[in-house]
């Protein structure tokens, strides 16, 4: 599925798709190093407490919140997008629900961070209108690699564990099912310990960790 420009709800895949394929990539890049970076500091693909992160420390960055009851709001910024230079002014939180992190979105609407929302209610996506001759509102360029499978699967086999292109798309596969265990992950990371470096365990443990984390076990 391709996305277009500006983005439409109905480019993005399921909400719960898109969460699987976005785990599976945090779930590969964790390492002890990272968990320890301060947020603020940190870069690359990574799950916590909010939800799940995508940062390149220059060009894009994205969240992606499970809201409880199989609602989900993604946000973020793509520097192609040009909504917030945008006149007259687009109001990105038009018609949206009442349960979107309201305070969060409007502290980064308030620091010119924000370049788009997108949230998910019912099995379909919706964001807010936008004005004709919008060229771009970013979602193309940040959330492709995570929402075309083919760009997926790319994403896994160029990461740093380097995964070969068979164990990637079993992997891919299993998260998108909702069955990726921690065997197939320990088994994953074994076959790229080379590339790793001295603190594979403890990377191996912190990969756990974000499995867990991410749900990938059972479905959403």
């Amino acid at each position: 599925m391709e996305i277009e420009r500006p983005g439409r709800p109905e480019n993005l895949p399921a909400a719960e798709l898109l969460w699987a394929r976005w785990a599976l990539a945090a779930v590969l890049e964790a390492t002890g190093q990272a968990e320890r970076t301060p947020r603020v500091h940190r870069t690359g693909t990574w799950i916590d407490g909010e939800g799940l992160h995508l940062d390149d420390c220059g060009c894009t960055w994205w969240t992606l919140a499970p809201m409880g009851r199989g609602r989900y709001v993604l946000y973020g910024e793509d520097e192609s997008s040009g909504v917030k230079w945008h006149e007259p002014a687009i109001d990105m939180l038009a018609q949206a629900p009442d349960w979107l992190p309201f305070d969060r979105l409007r502290g980064l609407l308030e620091g010119w961070e924000l370049g788009c929302v997108y949230w998910y209610e019912d099995g379909a996506w919706a964001r807010a209108p936008y004005p004709e001759g919008l060229e771009d509102d970013g979602l193309d360029c940040g959330m492709s690699r995570f929402a075309v499978r083919e760009e997926v699967l790319g994403l896994l086999v160029d990461s740093d564990r380097g995964l070969p292109p068979g164990r990637a798309a079993e992997l891919l596969a299993a998260a998108e099912a909702y069955r990726l265990g921690a065997p197939e992950i320990e088994t994953a990371l074994a076959e790229a310990d080379g590339h790793a470096g001295e603190h594979a365990p403890e990377d191996r443990r912190a990969a756990l960790r974000a499995l867990e984390h991410a749900g990938l076990s059972a479905p959403r």
